[in-house]
């Protein structure tokens, strides 16, 4: 009986262990190494006596971004990419510029929430709750206001203005990747079977071919 409790205090104390393990940086920072081979669930560390000042620093935010495309916004992002001391610490950020009436279409960042800030301009924003719901949450925001968007769930952004608008947003990630949803939908590589995709949408394969054609 006695080697039962020596047991079950073993199970418990390695449980408790695990439970008190630490999910936060362990160490200054984890500068990102984009030169390592190593295989991690980020970047590998560059040895911290490389490290400079660089490593934590980006500068540009102030230009506006080209809106001259088909959307009629641009995406200026500020992650582990552009700053590679974020790695390990969660958190990045973009400037988002709209011209009049530009869109940023519905998407969906796979690893992070989203906070938004109008700086000019006003902005119809929105996400769409999961299945079954489908409730969409949408509100016009002006300079000033903030809106948060839930991780994973499909959103977008419009200019309802005839001014160009531009927003700061911050992600809790160092890393949120982004999915818009036409790009992965129509614009896959291979092509999702376009029969599929007419069956799916409740249209025919014509539709489909044109839509798959813009991507």
């Amino acid at each position: 009986m006695a080697s039962h409790f020596i047991v079950l205090a073993f199970l418990i104390a390695i449980f408790s262990a695990a439970l008190a393990s630490d999910s936060s940086p362990l160490q200054d920072f984890c500068v990102a190494d984009f030169t390592s081979s190593v295989l991690v669930n980020g970047f590998a560390c560059k040895n911290s006596m490389f490290v400079e000042v660089d490593d934590f620093y980006m500068s540009g935010l102030h230009i506006p971004g080209n809106t001259s495309n088909p959307l009629g916004s641009k995406v200026t992002p500020a992650n582990v990419a552009q700053i590679p001391g974020l790695n390990t610490l969660g958190i990045s950020m973009a400037r988002i510029d709209f011209a009049p009436w530009g869109v940023n279409p519905p998407h969906t960042h796979p690893r992070a929430t989203e906070i938004l800030t109008v700086l000019n301009g006003t902005l119809e924003v929105g996400f769409v709750t999961s299945n079954p719901d489908n409730r969409l949450i949408t509100k016009v925001l002006q300079k000033g206001d903030v809106f948060v968007f839930p991780i994973n769930l499909v959103h977008y952004q419009r200019n309802t203005g005839n001014v160009n608008a531009v927003a700061i947003v911050a992600l809790s990630s160092q890393n949120p990747g982004v999915i818009t949803v036409a790009n992965a939908v129509f614009g896959s590589k291979p092509a999702i079977a376009n029969d599929l995709l007419a069956k799916s949408f409740q249209t025919d394969t014509n539709t489909i071919n044109l839509i798959q054609s813009k991507f």
